[in-house]
Parts: structure tokens; sequence; C-alpha cells
């Protein structure tokens, strides 16, 4: 399984694809986040607990990122 941190909550989630899943064949759930560019052009990969959490009003930017809570337990 491969994983990845969110760029927002700092979070590390399942990837879907990858080496990991080719050798093994396992299945161990969907993909859990995603890569998006925002409305300034930067590129962030984003859980999406995080992506929820951007506005639906306008479009998101960086500052609307930097702004996400981090993740509350340990992993």
């Amino acid at each position: 399984m491969a994983t990845q941190r969110c760029d927002g909550c700092d979070r590390r989630v399942r990837i879907g694809g990858g080496i990991g899943d080719f050798w093994s064949f396992s299945n161990d759930g969907p993909t859990q986040g995603m890569d998006l560019e925002l409305a300034d052009g930067a590129e962030f990969f984003l859980c999406f607990d995080c992506i929820e959490r951007l506005p639906d009003d306008r479009d998101a930017t960086t500052a609307d990122v930097d702004a996400l809570p981090a993740h509350d337990v340990e992993e």
C-alpha cells in the first residue's frame, strides 16, 4: 500500500496504484486523496477530508489550505 502525506492536515493517507499494490495485489481500500491545482496556481495533495473543508462559494487558494486544521490523532 502506498501512502502520501496530506499537505493540509499532514495525515498519511492511502493512494491507489503504485508498485506496492502491483506486487502485493492488495486491495486495502480506495484512494483517500488527490492532487489539486488551486485558483492561484499552487498545487497540493489533499485528503478528501481537507478537500471537503475548502470553501464552496469561491475558488480555493493557498491561504485556504494554510488555514486547514492539523490532524488530531497520532498515527
